[in-house]
């Protein structure tokens, strides 16, 4: 054998050897404990339900002895669902403090590799980890990302997430009833899971972490408040009601923005934040930042937007009196908005046939006033992303809610999920939507074409003070 095949050899092996070592140096820093266990389950407001399905969990952690002993098995994981910002992460968190045990904490990306088997080797490598202190919380972030549903056929599957995916079920498998350690996983998309997480034995307690209500917004403001310096102007019960529909994190985002706001407009004396600094960052969090250089903007341009949003806002004054126009505004913003016109909703557990309708025809309107004012040759794009809104809400009005007298009471996502839709009820769900739409649309126009006077009023205002509220339209239409 030539002297250099022996060398090519022991090169071969080196690199393995250096490869295997900084793998396994890469998955041992990957699953750090977390130092700060102060965090409790007080710190997190809001989702008053979800914490009192919690407390037995963290009684089993301190002492999963005591279960055992009478014949219990304690869930194997958690499962938190839920929009994003609502604070997953916080409450596995908060258990882990209130247990004080460790807490290891990743994502689910952080096993998806390009080559197959180490993820499943870095999630045996985190149970490990985790099973050396007796007692520990595990928490997976986006458990999606290794977690959805495996393929039905051969063709369709992904071996090296199929293979994390098996490894994590069989650890979690693994667990002995005496065992102090708890998997939580978060995830955004419950109906993307596969089955074999979500059945007895896995992750067997799902619970939904929900957006905020009236009041826990309330709380979510006062405990990120506390540390920053807030006008007597500031009405936290007052902002907490115009805000429906924020998560934690939009209204921790909130407080901060107008702080900052705050901060860049001081002249060196004491720091307040005042209403309008919360005003101005409302309208950042919504509609991204005010643009300062409106030099580009037409006379014809701010007339087209005025019709628009004052149509939206008229509509939404006619059809859904109960919901609070914040503000209708003709500024345009840094993400591509012309403007806006923002209404408040009451807090709701349910939404009606009757306010399903009214929604949609809120987001017609836009393009509706356009119309009405400078013709159906003259109608611009500006009304794009309420045509791709109200085109959502439709096709769940007719396949999710079951609200269409024609269509029935069914739901098309069972078809998509079994792999027994064709293109043929596909088209005839685009052939209902595109009539009802057109329905709807026709119904919004005769609305406003009846109430052209009010239209125009709001319209006129709007170009002469660029933003309007509630009290002012109230004013307008007298």
């Amino acid at each position: 054998m030539p002297p250099y095949i022996g060398q090519i050899m022991l090169l071969i092996l080196i690199a393995a050897v250096g490869i295997w070592l900084y793998r396994k140096k890469r998955s041992a820093g990957m699953f750090k404990e977390a130092q700060d266990l102060s965090f409790l389950l007080n710190d997190v407001a809001g989702n008053t339900e979800a914490k009192a399905m919690l407390h037995d969990m963290i009684s089993f952690i301190k002492n999963p002895g005591k279960y055992a002993d009478a014949g219990a098995r304690m869930p194997r994981g958690i499962l938190f669902y839920g929009p994003p910002g609502t604070g997953k992460t916080l409450m596995a968190k908060a258990i882990a403090g209130e247990a004080g045990v460790p807490f290891y904490a990743c994502s689910g990306s952080d096993f998806m590799q390009t080559y197959v088997g180490v993820g499943a080797s870095r999630i045996r490598e985190l149970f490990k980890t985790a099973k050396k202190a007796e007692k520990a919380v595990i928490f997976i972030d986006e458990i999606d990302a290794i977690g959805k549903k495996r393929g039905r056929t051969p063709g369709a599957s992904h071996d090296e997430r199929d293979q994390t995916l098996n490894a994590l079920l069989a650890e979690m498998s693994g667990f002995h009833e005496r065992d102090g350690v708890v998997v939580i996983a978060a995830t955004n998309r419950l109906d993307t899971l596969d089955d074999a997480l979500t059945r007895p034995g896995r992750f067997d307690r799902l619970i939904e972490i929900s957006l905020p209500d009236v009041n826990a917004r309330e709380r979510i403001l006062a405990l990120h408040s506390a540390d920053k310096p807030l006008d007597e102007s500031v009405d936290l019960k007052a902002l907490a009601k115009s805000t429906v529909s924020f998560s934690g994190a939009m209204l921790e985002n909130l407080l901060n923005e107008a702080a900052i706001f705050a901060a860049n407009e001081n002249d060196g004396t004491k720091i307040l934040i005042s209403q309008t600094h919360i005003d101005k960052a409302f309208f950042t969090v919504i509609a991204g930042a005010e643009k300062t250089d409106t030099s580009f903007i037409t006379a014809e341009d701010r007339k087209i937007t005025a019709f628009h949003e004052a149509a939206h806002a008229l509509v939404t004054r006619l059809l859904l009196p109960d919901s609070y126009i914040s503000k209708v505004t003709i500024i345009p913003s840094t993400r591509g908005a012309g403007g806006f016109s923002l209404s408040i909703p009451k807090d709701t557990l349910y939404m009606t046939k009757e306010k399903l309708l009214a929604n949609m025809k809120v987001l017609l309107a836009g393009r509706i006033g356009e119309e009405l004012i400078f013709g159906d040759k003259k109608i611009t794009t500006g009304a794009s992303n309420d045509i791709e809104k109200v085109s959502t809400q439709m096709v769940n009005f007719i396949t999710s809610y079951g609200m269409d007298e024609d269509f029935g009471i069914f739901n098309m996502n069972v078809l998509a999920n079994s792999g027994l839709g064709t293109g043929d009820s596909e088209a005839k769900l685009v052939s209902l939507c595109q009539d009802r739409l057109k329905q709807l649309y026709c119904e919004t126009k005769d609305l406003l074409a009846e109430n052209l006077v009010s239209l125009r009023k709001i319209a006129d205002e709007l170009l002469n003070r660029e933003s309007l509220n509630q009290d002012d339209i109230e004013g307008i239409l007298g």
